[in-house]
């Protein structure tokens, strides 16, 4: 036995039933579940640490987490459409993933994205029909259900925001205005339909005391004598004898590399940077790039880091307060969706309130934003079904060697297009009549047109923190995982995670995480015959 730091509380054998490598949105669900099955063994890795401080807690701080050490601080590569900015892309390192330091909004996405996800995979477990009932299992939901689509008994507390600040319903009434119906529950029919705006649901209780995947999952089960969290613990490879995985090669908190056996399955949850990275590392992806770093192949598939995509967030439209207004609950207490163009079949816009004045690293000194959040609030324009793709790629063959990741933001035209549309309509909302109590003037970007708004828009477009994609569920090519998340040619093996997403869901990730994690749950139940 391996005595582990007291945070992750007893110690580690040589083996278990199940491995889980992260302890995020989907893993932390996928170890509470197998877990319930007293007979089973569960080891959950997570390379993050203790997830009980104030700034995890607290939702209307959640800002403060990112660049720490409970964010991975990753950067994309520097690219040309972004005039050669490399953004940052937050991913959550500490136990609950993104969903202990995520902006707290809580979108299932649409029925068109689960569609696409059945007919890629062939199964219509992933249809829409299918997880609206997974949905409802996970769900504790507090607020209006129209249509009988919510739970109320799940594990995920799930709230419409106590008292938001008032410029949120302003931007509600202004929405409308413009044709964008006010929606009393985003995740109702609204995500069957056009769009529409209104208050985000939120995993608040209260005002604002966050609720997590590793508070509603993993927290309640730390302790059972068949569930060992090792937090600080890094996957390092997989261990595979032929083409069947075996177990893990970690470094723990103190530095010390172990192998760890897996009787049953291994499930990857690291994200979509980790997961294909793993991965790669251990023999399984192109051919052409594991041999470029000296790696034995032990599976050729060539999608393990392609496909990848995240929502583009850009930062933003804002104006100062008339009075200032500090911010609540998550801070961002208004969103809407709707369409760039008419033609499109499902909305692709996503602009979110951000109750700050929001720049990117080049907008703020430029426009000289406000620091104090209660002085400006912003609009920001916002991409939930990008065209552009990027990847991501080994520079080295030890786990310490970053990842290159090619995000590729702006690449595709039409995400321009799309993205100029959501400014001006942002623009429009926010200069409206019904916003003037609360705007003494805009703040950035002023009334741009043409290359001087597409200037403005390069450097200003950055991350909603949802990179998704590299691990694809499918049946072509360039797939990764089948219906059942196995991993192609790879036996012990899945992945459950956002890596998984053949498309993006329209809406913040994290509702669908957990949703695969529920998925994933089912599946290796059913196989072992876990009750």
């Amino acid at each position: 036995m391996i005595k582990l730091n007291a945070e992750s509380r007893g110690e580690l054998a040589p083996h278990y039933d199940f491995i889980v490598c992260g302890g995020g949105a989907a893993g932390g669900v996928v170890a509470r579940r197998l877990a319930q099955a007293q007979d089973v063994t569960v080891l959950l890795v997570e390379a993050g640490g203790d997830e009980r401080i104030d700034a995890v807690r607290d939702s209307t701080i959640w800002m403060s987490n990112i660049d720490t050490a409970r964010d991975w601080r990753f950067r994309a590569e520097p690219s040309s459409s972004l005039n050669g900015r490399s953004p940052a892309l937050p991913m959550g390192k500490v136990l609950g993933g993104g969903s202990s330091i995520n902006g707290l909004i809580w979108a299932r996405g649409h029925k068109h994205d689960f569609d696409y996800w059945a007919t890629t995979a062939g199964d219509t477990r992933w249809s829409y029909e299918s997880v609206v009932e997974v949905y409802r299992r996970i769900e504790k939901w507090t607020g209006p259900d129209e249509h009988d689509l919510r739970g109320r008994d799940g594990l995920m507390e799930i709230s419409l925001p106590a008292r938001p600040v008032p410029v949120a319903e302003a931007l509600v009434e202004a929405s409308a205005a413009l044709g964008i119906p006010r929606a009393v529950d985003l995740n109702g029919k609204t995500m069957e339909r056009e769009g529409g705006s209104g208050i985000p649901n939120v995993t608040v209780r209260g005002e604002r005391e966050r609720v997590s995947v590793a508070s509603a999952y993993v927290r309640p089960f730390i302790g059972r004598p068949n569930l060992t969290v090792a937090l600080d613990s890094r996957v390092d490879r997989l261990c595979l004898q032929h083409k069947r995985v075996t177990g893990v090669e970690l470094t723990l908190a103190d530095g010390r590399a172990v192998t760890i056996k897996a009787n049953r399955e291994v499930i990857l949850s690291a994200g979509a940077i980790n997961t294909p990275k793993i991965l790669m590392l251990s023999g399984i992806g192109d051919e052409a790039q594991l041999k470029a770093h000296a790696i034995d192949v032990v599976q050729h598939l060539p999608g393990v880091g392609r496909n990848f995509q995240d929502h583009i967030l850009v930062a933003g439209c804002v104006w100062e307060y008339v009075t200032p207004e500090p911010p609540r609950n998550n801070s961002a207490e208004f969103t809407f969706f709707c369409k760039s163009d008419a033609a499109l079949a499902t909305p692709d816009l996503q602009p979110v309130l951000e109750e700050c004045a929001f720049g990117s690293e080049i907008t703020r000194a430029q426009y000289a934003l406000p620091t104090d959040p209660s002085v400006a609030w912003t609009l920001a324009p916002g991409l939930v079904r990008p065209e552009s793709r990027g990847h991501v790629a080994l520079t080295g063959k030890r786990a310490d060697d970053r990842v290159a990741i090619h995000a590729n933001f702006l690449s595709d035209e039409r995400d321009v297009t799309a993205l100029v549309k959501a400014i001006e309509i942002c623009r429009e909302i926010g200069n409206s009549p019904l916003l003037r109590p609360f705007v003494r003037r805009e703040l950035m970007p002023g009334p741009l047109k043409g290359e001087a708004l597409v200037t403005f828009l390069r450097n200003a477009a950055g991350t909603y923190f949802h990179q998704t994609g590299t691990a694809k569920m499918g049946r072509d090519a360039m797939s990764v995982v089948d219906a059942q998340l196995k991993v192609y040619g790879i036996d012990g093996l899945r992945i459950a995670d956002g890596s998984i997403m053949p498309a993006i869901t329209t809406g913040n990730t994290m509702a669908p995480c957990v949703m695969i994690g529920e998925q994933a749950a089912d599946l290796i139940r059913r196989e072992h015959g876990i009750p």
